[in-house]
């Protein structure tokens, strides 16, 4: 069996316990062990067993520096364009893990984001709770119902629905539709409620099963069927994101696929990023990050969707 040096050494773990993940043909279970800790996720099998049957597991820190080089990446992204969620997921599938664990995972990363900013727009008295929370509730039952859904998907069709809402994000970053939706519909008011909560149920839909790229289309509720003028705008999308992400990171922590010490460097990096980027006067930086995503984007599209057989 090929093994993977550890530069802590190998480590006695407990026997890995099979059923409690959804489990890949491709794939194999395997815990990692990482500064002490046990990490569950897919890949290639790096296991042996010694005289006495105990597992013994050999683990590697290029998953910890693929995930904060990819939050880094991601929380760059985000400040300047958005979209960036699209990218670590691929890394947490790319380090390891399956499609549901990267998906919950990733979730502990938006949380801590949105809890950051919930605070700063708190502080600047740029927020209202009330409305907030009108428009918060359908966006949590539809995450809530979402999340059930996606933990539940086959792997493969989980790539097929990433790959159609990366097109979605391709055609907003194209056209420039959250632009054209702001000038049109900026401060109009709500068209009517019997539009508006199924609008947000669907919002909370989508951000709990995939949460990547919701901030535009949130956006696209709040200022084109909601009405809100744009200084409100932006304090309610991270409240409701971060209030809905609540629920649909608990669902996948009830179903075993959240790994919390990738989460916490994944955090680290997203904050990182976004730090940089904010601190960087690059006038031209943003239409910089959006080619490249475009680019991304495209890539990972054409892999989901298999139409480039083996790539």
């Amino acid at each position: 069996m090929r093994q993977i040096a550890s530069p802590a050494g190998a480590l006695r773990g407990q026997p890995a316990q099979a059923g409690r993940y959804p489990m890949n043909r491709d794939r194999a279970r395997r815990t990692v062990w990482v500064a002490g800790r046990g990490l569950t996720c897919y890949s290639a099998p790096h296991i042996q067993t010694d005289d006495m049957g105990e597992t013994i597991v050999d683990a590697t820190w290029l998953q910890i520096v693929l995930i904060l080089a990819s939050g880094l990446v991601a929380g760059f992204v985000n400040a300047l364009a958005g979209g960036g969620s699209f990218l670590t997921l691929a890394a947490l599938e790319f380090a390891g893990l399956s499609a549901a664990t990267a998906n919950g995972t990733n979730r502990v990363a938006v949380l801590v984001q949105n809890v950051f900013a919930v605070l700063g727009f708190h502080s600047k008295g740029v927020f209202d709770y009330r409305a907030s929370m009108r428009y918060a509730l359908p966006s949590v039952l539809g995450s809530v119902v979402g999340a059930l859904v996606v933990v539940r998907l086959d792997e493969r069709i989980f790539h097929r629905a990433l790959a159609v809402a990366m097109l979605v994000m391709l055609v907003t970053l194209v056209f420039d539709t959250d632009k054209w939706i702001k000038e049109k519909r900026a401060g109009a008011g709500p068209i009517s409620l019997w539009i508006v909560y199924p609008a947000f149920f669907l919002v909370g839909f989508y951000g709990g099963a995939i949460q990547a790229g919701v901030g535009f289309f949130l956006i696209a509720a709040l200022v084109a069927v909601a009405g809100l003028d744009l200084v409100r705008t932006n304090s309610m999308k991270v409240f409701i994101i971060g209030l809905f992400t609540v629920v649909a990171l608990l669902v996948f922590v009830l179903q075993g696929h959240v790994t919390w010490l990738l989460g916490a460097v994944l955090s680290i990096g997203n904050a990182t990023g976004a730090w940089v980027a904010s601190r960087m006067a690059v006038t031209r930086g943003e239409k910089l990050v959006k080619g490249v995503l475009i680019v991304t984007l495209a890539i990972m599209v054409v892999r989901y969707l298999e139409i480039i057989p083996g790539f």
